[in-house]
């Protein structure tokens, strides 16, 4: 199996400069594009990225794409899988959090079709601290062998600093606060179908 190239990644400036001419695919969870995303964006979440194969191809065929997330690992390995399909795709260095970082503007949908939510990071801290309490308390009060959860988590965080993936993130994206839509998802492919 040969090594995929890094993807190649545009900066804020020369993202907002093309801007107008990029299909912009957000692969962040529902909830998180709701905060704010990229103005155009798509929201295509990294788990339905191999289902979007074909509207994805049919775009990048029709101009660039650019891949975002909230910091650009996600979209680095979307980036990845697409080129490993034969698609070209670029990625956005530092994600929509560089993009907001720079003062450009995040679009948000209306508020009724919101489903506001934390981002994928901040569910992951939230899980990871309330494991770890868990396992302190019952390790005290139960068993202390139930003290091996905390060792699991912290084990479980090295792995994924190491590697640059996340288990806990992956469980997590599959919670229906966190899964698109039917029809959310079928507007997006839509749209690509039409550029």
């Amino acid at each position: 199996m040969t090594d995929t190239p890094a993807p190649v990644a545009f900066g804020t400036e020369q993202a907002r400069t093309r801007l107008h001419e990029l299909t912009v695919i957000d692969v962040r969870t529902p909830a998180e594009y709701a905060s704010g995303h990229l103005p155009g964006a798509l929201n295509i979440p990294l788990d339905h990225v191999r289902r979007a194969l074909p509207e994805i191809r049919h775009a990048a065929e029709r101009g660039d794409v650019l891949v975002v997330c909230a910091s650009g690992a996600r979209s680095e390995n979307a980036c990845k899988l697409l080129a490993e399909q034969g698609i070209t795709t670029t990625t956005l260095a530092g994600g929509t959090g560089a993009w907001a970082a720079e003062g450009h503007d995040l679009h948000t949908p209306a508020a009724c079709d919101t489903r506001a939510g934390w981002s994928m990071e901040r569910q992951v801290r939230f899980t990871a601290g309330a494991l770890v309490l868990l396992g302190l308390v019952l390790g005290l009060l139960v068993h202390p062998a139930l003290l091996l959860v905390c060792a699991g988590v912290a084990g479980g965080l090295v792995f994924s600093a190491l590697t640059d993936t996340c288990g806990m993130a992956a469980v997590l994206g599959r919670l229906p606060h966190n899964r698109p839509r039917a029809a959310d998802l079928d507007a997006a492919l839509t749209a690509l179908r039409s550029r």
